[in-house]
């Protein structure tokens, strides 16, 4: 389709021009405001918006020469490209309340704005054509959007190992072009064992020895061992004689599909960006806090976000090569205490957490569901003062905090008091 017959140059106010959430720079929850994605805009917990950088690239006002386009859902106009210049744009006019963007400094924009405004195979057209060359987006990222936007397409080798074990997006080191396009060929994989067949990756080991195989991989990457002037494809030329001893005695077995890795245990997934879905009962294998909060602007919520993306570098760093260690966990405990007692302070300067617990324990507890309840007797016995002992005793001993399962029920308990008092709408 020629995009030049589609799109049209309209003038929209910004204050009516939404943000798109899910901008394969840094995909968040569809349900988040403009407000949520300037604040993780700012944040940029994954090095995708720098906006400070690009700020100091616009000059002194705003240049028309690029204008953001725009495609209208549920008739509101929706920026598909050009989201950072937005959302600077709503921090400058004052349509998102984020005092950390003071030290923005950023240039003058109008209140209305051209934007050019097409069908949404059009921008997916667009954005595809200029940022896939651009190099600002990663390997995964590019084939994740245009399996979503044009399924059609079908899947590389690289994209099924990904969904198979998810060990792209959990090893920086191959998400990368040349390991696209030269490492993880049909014909390197075939040889280590793996193949292709209808759509879907399948393997002459186990789900163990796949992820030793890939982790040999990652380990001659990171050693450059295996790069574009090392070894240039010779992929199982250089796995060292135990993992290629593993590969050649699989070699006469039958291939097997590879259990997806949302389900594998051997594996955990990395997230692009959180998404923070409810749930009921609080297991090991949830989001921290149990569901996604939205809280009134400040430090509360500041520090509630903060303490998701540690809880998701920990999550999703677990089955990887991280050098994470075992009392990594403490880490997130200790953040609630921190957390709780910013709220106490929040309300009251002269408030303690035993102040805050007392004031939202009851009410909090009633909210919970009956599984939720039913975990938190099991794991936290007591009322509210064993909470108070819990949060300042996984602050001093790093051996009773790194009980995860605990801490992801005293999460939940957090949570809905959080509701209460800062929720949006609450006390």
């Amino acid at each position: 389709m020629d995009e030049f017959h589609t799109q049209t140059i309209v003038d929209i106010p910004i204050k009516d021009l939404v943000l798109w959430t899910e901008n394969p720079r840094d995909p968040i929850d569809e349900s988040a405001t403009d407000q949520e994605v300037v604040e993780r805009a700012y944040a940029d917990p994954r090095g995708k918006w720098n906006l400070h950088k690009f700020v100091l690239t616009m000059g002194d006002f705003y240049d028309y020469s690029e204008l953001p386009t725009v495609v209208y859902k549920n008739g509101k106009p929706v920026v598909y490209d050009g989201n950072r210049r937005i959302a600077l744009a709503k921090i400058k006019l004052g349509y998102v309340n984020h005092l950390q963007t003071m030290d923005l400094d950023i240039p003058d924009f109008p209140e209305t704005m051209p934007c050019a405004v097409c069908s949404e195979e059009t921008a997916i057209q667009r954005i595809l054509r200029k940022h896939s060359l651009a190099g600002s987006w990663d390997e995964l990222e590019r084939e994740k959007f245009e399996r979503k936007y044009i399924p059609q397409t079908p899947k590389s080798p690289f994209l099924l190992l990904e969904d198979a074990l998810g060990v792209i997006s959990a090893n920086e080191e191959l998400n990368q072009n040349f390991v696209k396009k030269e490492i993880f060929t049909e014909t390197n994989l075939k040889a280590l064992g793996f193949s292709v067949e209808d759509g879907m990756l399948h393997s002459k080991h186990s789900n163990e020895d796949n992820l030793k195989i890939i982790n040999n991989i990652v380990e001659k990457i990171r050693n450059r061992d295996l790069s574009t002037r090392n070894s240039r494809g010779q992929v199982f030329d250089v796995l060292d004689s135990s993992i290629k001893q593993l590969i050649e005695a699989d070699k006469n077995k039958k291939s097997h599909l590879i259990e997806h890795a949302e389900k594998s245990k051997q594996v955990v997934p990395s997230k692009p960006a959180p998404r923070f879905t409810k749930r009921t009962t609080p297991k090991n294998d949830e989001t921290i806090f149990g569901e996604k909060l939205s809280l009134k602007v400040g430090p509360v919520n500041d520090l509630y976000r903060d303490i998701v993306e540690l809880f998701w570098f920990w999550k999703n760093r677990q089955s990887s090569q991280s050098h994470l260690s075992k009392s990594f966990p403490a880490l997130i405990r200790m953040s609630l205490r921190l957390l709780t007692e910013t709220a106490a302070k929040d309300i009251d300067l002269k408030w303690e957490i035993g102040d805050y617990i007392s004031a939202y324990f009851e009410q909090a507890k009633k909210s919970l569901s009956k599984d939720q309840k039913t975990t938190l007797s099991s794991l936290i016995p007591g009322e509210a003062q064993k909470i108070i002992q819990l949060l300042h005793t996984g602050a001093h001993n790093y051996q009773a905090a790194c009980n995860m399962e605990q801490t992801m029920i005293l999460s939940v308990l957090v949570a809905k008091m959080l509701k209460i008092s800062h929720g949006l709408g609450g006390a």
